[in-house]
């Protein structure tokens, strides 16, 4: 029992010595990041340049697939066109499959861009 209450002093006394210690430092001041400051103009301005190039290159790479999207589409009606309704060429589903893949990748480009 002794021992306990020994401990419990000492316990309670190094909570008095260092509680005041703490509660005296002013607290952490993170650095403000909401308003730019001069330093960081040079940054904003890259950012956008970066941002800017990026739509750009999404939109190239969009015209790119939609044509040839379009091309597949042209190539799938000829395969069709040429089959009857007994036989089903395995050119026109796997042209079919492509045109999908890239339709998918059409809509995906499509919504990353706003």
């Amino acid at each position: 029992m002794r021992l306990k209450s020994l401990s419990l002093i000492i316990l309670a006394f190094a909570l008095m010595t260092v509680l005041p210690s703490v509660s005296q430092n002013p607290p952490l001041r993170l650095p403000d990041t909401t308003r730019p400051g001069p330093t960081d103009e040079p940054r904003l301005r890259m950012e956008r340049e970066m941002a800017k190039k990026a739509n750009q290159e999404r939109q190239a790479d969009l015209k790119r697939d939609t044509e040839k999207l379009l091309k597949l589409a042209q190539e799938l009606k000829e395969s069709v066109d040429k089959t009857n309704a007994s036989t089903l060429s395995v050119d026109v589903v796997k042209k079919a499959e492509e045109i999908e893949k890239l339709a998918h990748s059409v809509k995906d480009k499509m919504k990353g861009s706003f």
